[in-house]
């Protein structure tokens, strides 16, 4: 028999979807027929899944520790120890400057990604125990491509990573961009446009108007907002403002018409980058996700409400704009 006490991170979900967490490899089947037979009980009572578990509540298992540990198998990912570049954390939200070449979230069983780095920082500061990755698993929240630096947001609990959620698909979290593109932009614009994915390829394709894309498949409309912060050495520096957020956006959107991220080499121009790359030292895209302002939110994180958090901004960007007052930067 194991008696299971549900903590905050557990709370708030039907016993059902919170078993099917915890024996993850059992029948579904099996699970209710236990709560039938009371093999299964929530606070010493009778109970069919459909409960709604609060934080103290005790969930009792009167199975074989055998037939346990056979349906709740904890795969914990050995990975190699990485030091986080932590910008803010309190119990329920981590905020990481993810360096370029590094995974958000990992695409093939065997690769290491910051969601593995994350669970095994907290594991090793005793802010996660193993057994509670049976019920729950720390994850990040937005996703920046490999070869992007700056800000990603993780929730470390239930709560942080619902309300993280909720207002990245509402768009409600305010997140900048630095990036350096080849050519002069003059002035601050609005760029609209569609979007359409090639999953194959994990490359996007770029209309101005739907219809130019209606022939093919229907796309996703995107908007992104940049304003030229400095000109030098043939690039300009841009901070974007990311008003839709779709794979590759700012990257194939700003190609789109004619200013490609330097050392991009999915959308970017080859000549630019090998220069780049032989006068600067640039190996990845110069695309750096700088800030997050939060919105107001609900408890436990309301104290987050308006507060901005920055990533510091990576040295190839002082190499390639040496005479910018960095400093000064602002939103």
């Amino acid at each position: 028999m194991r008696e299971i006490r549900i903590n905050q991170n557990e709370a708030g979900q039907r016993l059902d979807k919170f078993l099917g967490k915890y024996l993850k490899l059992a029948p579904r089947a099996f699970l209710y027929k236990m709560m039938r037979k009371k093999n299964i009980t929530l606070n010493g009572k009778r109970c069919d899944g459909s409960e709604r578990l609060e934080n103290g509540d005790e969930v009792k298992l009167f199975l074989a520790e055998e037939t346990i540990e056979k349906f709740s198998k904890i795969k914990v990912q050995k990975v190699k120890k990485k030091k986080l570049d932590i910008i803010y954390e309190d119990d329920h939200v981590l905020l990481i400057n993810k360096p370029a070449g590094m995974l958000s979230q990992k695409a093939r069983d065997t690769d290491e990604s910051l969601v593995e780095y994350v669970i095994d920082y907290l594991l090793a500061s005793g802010q996660l125990k193993e057994q509670e990755l049976r019920s729950f698993r720390p994850s990040v929240c937005n996703r920046l491509d490999r070869n992007t630096s700056g800000l990603v947001a993780a929730g470390k609990s239930l709560a942080g990573l619902q309300i993280l959620s909720e207002i990245l698909k509402t768009r409600s979290l305010e997140k900048y961009y630095l990036c350096g593109v080849a050519g002069r932009v003059g002035e601050k614009s609005r760029i609209d446009g569609f979007l359409i994915k090639d999953e194959k390829k994990n490359q996007v394709r770029i209309y101005p108007s739907a219809a130019q894309g209606a022939n093919q498949e229907a796309g996703a409309p995107i908007s992104t907002e940049y304003e030229p912060l400095g000109w030098e050495n043939g690039y300009t520096l841009l901070r974007v403002k990311l008003i839709t957020g779709k794979t590759h956006q700012i990257r194939a959107h700003l190609a789109s018409v004619g200013h490609p991220l330097v050392g991009d080499n999915k959308y970017g121009d080859k000549d630019v980058n090998e220069e780049a790359k032989r006068r600067y030292g640039i190996l990845f895209q110069m695309l750096h996700s700088y800030e997050m302002v939060f919105p107001s939110l609900p408890n436990p994180l309301s104290f987050l409400g308006g507060e901005s958090f920055a990533a510091p901004v990576p040295a190839e960007f002082y190499r390639v704009f040496p005479s910018f007052d960095w400093s000064g930067l602002r939103r």
